[in-house]
């Protein structure tokens, strides 16, 4: 029998542990994987617990479908000019009726004709405006002294115009009577006319140039025509 001695026999025991050791540690990693614990995977199509929504409390008060009220539009707004004053409107193309005061009367030439003479009794625009004269003007004969003289020219039916007159402008109207000599009414020659403008109560006197006209008798009547632009036919 051979004698081993003791310290080899220990030698050789630590040696077969680490054997063994080494083998355990091989076979236990398994390829080397990581063999430690971690969370457990999901399994493929499994969904995740949905979250519920909260929905709208029933409480909650509801918005109104009506229409907003609109405001009416303001008013345009007026700028006035500098000065703090507002502008006057405008005066009508056409302007105002004339006056006694920015017309002139006059008596223009006869045109006679079949025993009749006719005079155009016109008033001219003196003023720096343009005004307008529409109807008939009145007419008289008077007397050196003032006074009249025969009946006052009677209407000869018509349809009034409106004449607009510019300054410088005139309108007429046509005096008409019967010649005396022809008519055998009793005749006198006046002295001056007075032309009363239309709506006008001042008359202006203008000098008589026709002679003799008819004062009474049964073909003693005057005429007179609407007014008429220009200063005769």
């Amino acid at each position: 029998m051979v004698h081993t001695p003791r310290s080899a026999r220990r030698g050789a025991l630590l040696v077969s542990t680490a054997a063994a050791l080494g083998l355990l540690a091989g076979c236990g990693n398994g390829g080397g994987e990581d063999v430690r614990g971690g969370p457990p995977a999901s399994s493929a199509g499994t969904a995740a617990p949905a979250r519920e929504t909260p929905s709208p409390s029933a409480s909650a008060p509801a918005t109104s479908s009506a229409p907003a009220r609109t405001a009416p539009p303001a008013p345009p707004r007026t700028t006035a000019p500098p000065g703090g004053t507002t502008a006057a409107p405008a005066a009508p193309a056409g302007g105002s009726r004339c006056h006694t005061s920015e017309l002139r009367a006059s008596v223009g030439r006869n045109d006679p004709g079949a025993g009749q003479e006719n005079f155009p009794v016109v008033l001219t625009n003196t003023s720096g405006r343009t005004c307008t004269l529409r109807g008939y003007p009145g007419a008289a004969f008077m007397t050196a002294s003032g006074g009249r003289l025969g009946a006052d020219p009677r209407r000869t039916p018509g349809t009034p115009v409106t004449v607009t007159v510019r300054p410088g402008q005139s309108a007429w109207a046509g005096l008409t009577f019967a010649n005396p000599e022809v008519s055998g009414a009793r005749a006198d020659t006046p002295a001056g006319l007075l032309v009363t403008p239309p709506d006008e109560r001042d008359p202006l006197r203008v000098a008589w140039p026709g002679g003799p006209v008819p004062v009474s008798g049964t073909a003693s009547s005057v005429r007179l025509t609407v007014l008429s632009p220009g200063t005769g036919p």
